[in-house]
């Protein structure tokens, strides 16, 4: 079968400018809360764009730690290609992609590092195995093969089998503050809804896009 020969319609809800809340951040926890209510599998996950120094966009999968009106925090290596791309440009685009909704939601804006104080906070709670290969691992970077890797994690669990790792120097939490949101909803016809919310001053303007 042809890719191009594959559609189907969208028919499941509509979305509406008087049925949106005026703040862009209570509307994305309304959305994300019904996400977690049906189940949608990783509801969390995010895709996360950058642009290096080449001009290249590069974008990967995180996922999203914590939200509040400042923006949403997501956790990594400072090292990693999308740290290191941090340092040539803050501007940023998170996606989400809820498809059992027919739900998007676009996001541009800002990143820059939290406290380390929260990093090391969040970096706590983590999972020992999770804390483990933070500590060994040289993200983005190459490495001979698995079993190299593998070797430095059973080294690492050995060292620290009577207590826990510390934080990393080189690995803790990015906000992103948001300049701009866009919340798409699938329709019929390819008629879809969506509704773009820009900063203006200390709020938010809001307008329909032509699908």
């Amino acid at each position: 079968m042809k890719i191009s020969a594959l559609r189907r319609e969208y028919s499941r809800m509509s979305l509406s400018k008087q049925e949106i809340d005026p703040d862009p951040f209570r509307q994305f926890h309304i959305w994300l809360n019904q996400a977690i209510e049906v189940r949608v599998e990783d509801a969390t996950a995010m895709s996360f764009s950058t642009v290096g120094s080449s001009g290249m966009p590069s974008s990967r999968i995180v996922l999203l730690k914590e939200l509040d009106d400042q923006g949403f925090v997501f956790f990594t290596s400072y090292e990693s290609r999308k740290g290191e791309e941090l340092l040539v440009s803050n501007k940023v685009a998170l996606l989400f992609y809820w498809k059992e909704l027919e739900r998007q939601v676009r996001i541009s804006g800002v990143a820059g590092k939290i406290s380390r104080h929260e990093s090391a906070s969040y970096f706590n709670t983590r999972p020992l195995e999770s804390k483990l290969s933070a500590v060994i691992s040289p993200q983005s970077q190459p490495v001979p093969d698995r079993k190299w890797l593998e070797s430095k994690w059973e080294e690492a669990k050995l060292k620290y089998e009577l207590k826990q790792p510390e934080i990393p120097d080189t690995w803790g939490g990015y906000r992103v503050k948001p300049i701009g949101f866009e919340f798409f909803q699938g329709r019929e016809y390819r008629l879809h809804d969506r509704i773009r919310y820009q900063r203006q001053n200390k709020g938010w303007t809001v307008d329909r896009l032509a699908p």
